[in-house]
């Protein structure tokens, strides 16, 4: 099972390439911080713009840097089911501990199209496999009862959920039951989620703080929630201010403007916008994390 606050990492770059030292020393730093787990190469991590060679890259240089110490998940996910078995392939040989795989976006398949998608990646690589249910991104929906269905398979192991759908980690749970690891996608809702039966959190903010994100999980997981809810409203003006612009480019300047890696983003994302820039640094300072 996996819980608690992990951090879909941004991917650091530098004249074009990635920065890999940068990216190893966010791996070590978030693991001094407290976060339960990693996941490279997702939408944050910019996966659409890294070729396949970067790709595989990030994910060695995250199980390096991890060194057994956190769970790597890696997203290993395409709207190209064969990619999506390469990719997932890769993952288990370099010793990551589970796929994040997202819905077939572009594609628009139907539920019978995601569930036979999964199967097959799920069929040719032995590791769990986490489903990235992401609607505004994918434009697809697995529904609750084609996620059952896939439940049933035994490496299916779990689900992220950027619905925004509060009333789905019940439903569910209801469904499957309690050991299909839930994992909220939002930062908005996490605790939200947490209490509608979800298990964590895969967090932008814990990008850049990855202590506090942590906290929130630990606080509910002890049943101090009205502590976790006091945390989580302090984090709001982070959870909302990382996504004034297309992620990761608010995160990768927050990163930035603590030191860790440079603003850089790959087209088609544009640099963060000057207004931009400022809602962000008001967000780190109303949250502490900069005077």
């Amino acid at each position: 099972m996996f819980r608690g606050s992990f951090v879909a990492i941004v991917t650091p770059f530098k004249n074009g390439h990635v920065d890999e030292s940068a990216f190893q020393a966010l791996v070590e730093w978030q693991i001094a911080e407290g976060t339960d787990g990693l996941v490279p190469c997702g939408t944050t991590g910019e996966s659409p713009t890294l070729d396949h060679e970067e790709h595989m890259r990030v994910v060695e240089l995250c199980v390096e840097a991890a060194g057994r110490r956190r769970p790597v998940v890696a997203g290993t996910g395409s709207n190209s089911t064969d990619e999506a078995i390469a990719l997932t392939r890769h993952a288990k040989k370099a010793g990551a501990d589970a796929a994040l795989v997202v819905t077939p976006y572009y594609n628009k398949p139907t539920q019978e199209g995601m569930y036979l998608h999964f199967k097959a990646i799920h069929d040719a690589v032995d590791i769990p496999i986490i489903i990235y249910n992401i609607p505004p991104r994918s434009v697809v929906d697995m529904s609750v009862e084609t996620m059952a269905r896939l439940a049933k398979l035994p490496n299916i192991a779990g689900v992220k959920d950027a619905t925004m759908d509060l009333t789905r980690p019940m439903k569910t749970r209801m469904a499957i039951g309690d050991k299909f690891c839930q994992m909220s996608g939002e930062d908005g809702t996490a605790v939200n989620f947490l209490a509608g039966g979800g298990h964590g959190c895969i967090s932008v903010t814990a990008n850049v703080a990855p202590r506090m994100c942590a906290e929130v999980q630990k606080l509910w997981q002890a049943n101090k929630t009205q502590e976790a809810i006091a945390l989580q409203q302090r984090l709001m003006p982070l959870h909302i201010d990382l996504f004034c612009e297309t992620n990761p480019a608010p995160a990768k300047y927050a990163a930035h403007l603590l030191g860790k890696c440079a603003p850089d983003v790959r087209l088609p994302l544009a640099p963060l916008s000057a207004a931009g820039r400022e809602k962000v640094r008001r967000a780190m300072q109303a949250t502490g994390l900069l005077n």
